[in-house]
């Protein structure tokens, strides 16, 4: 009966061991639903702060899906959708203030992703993304001008829900 016990504890701890090893190794430890800790992040220039955001990560083979849904800085309803995989070419991020605004991802490892932001082919701003390595916290460095020319310089730190 020991020995019995002993082999179903030493099963349960490999799978468990390859589970966790798995998930690590398929490169989406950003998929998630993560929602945007204000008081942690910071914007310059700060009035374009968002009110509130939550972001929806899902990774089916080599395609990710991202939704944002949020309050902007001016208390509007915000909402957009990109779906896009790491090979550098652009795709259209759906409901971005510009309608012609896409955007090129690369992927660094299983914990680190970039990515541009262009608007009318032009790049805009470049962000970089990283995850934590127990997965509980992603931030993003972005830098770049928005539409109007002003200097993005922003640390968004995020929470996993």
């Amino acid at each position: 009966m020991r020995r019995l016990l002993l082999v179903i504890v030493f099963a349960s701890t490999a799978y468990l061991l390859i589970a966790t090893s798995s998930r690590a190794q398929s490169g989406d430890a950003w998929d998630g639903t993560w929602i945007l800790n204000i008081a942690q992040s910071s914007y310059d220039p700060a009035t374009l702060a968002p009110q509130s955001q939550t972001t929806t990560i899902t990774t089916s083979g080599d395609t990710v899906t991202v939704v944002s849904d949020g309050v902007n800085a001016q208390g509007t309803k915000a909402h957009d959708e990109t779906t896009y995989t790491f090979n550098g070419k652009d795709f259209d991020v759906k409901g971005a203030l510009d309608p012609k605004t896409t955007r090129a991802y690369t992927r660094v490892d299983d914990h680190h992703y970039s990515y541009a932001t262009k608007v009318n082919g032009l790049i805009t701003t470049t962000s970089r993304v990283a995850v934590s390595p127990d997965g509980k916290t992603r931030t993003i460095t972005v830098t770049g001008r928005d539409a109007e020319g002003r200097v993005i310089r922003n640390f968004l730190v995020w929470n996993r829900q």
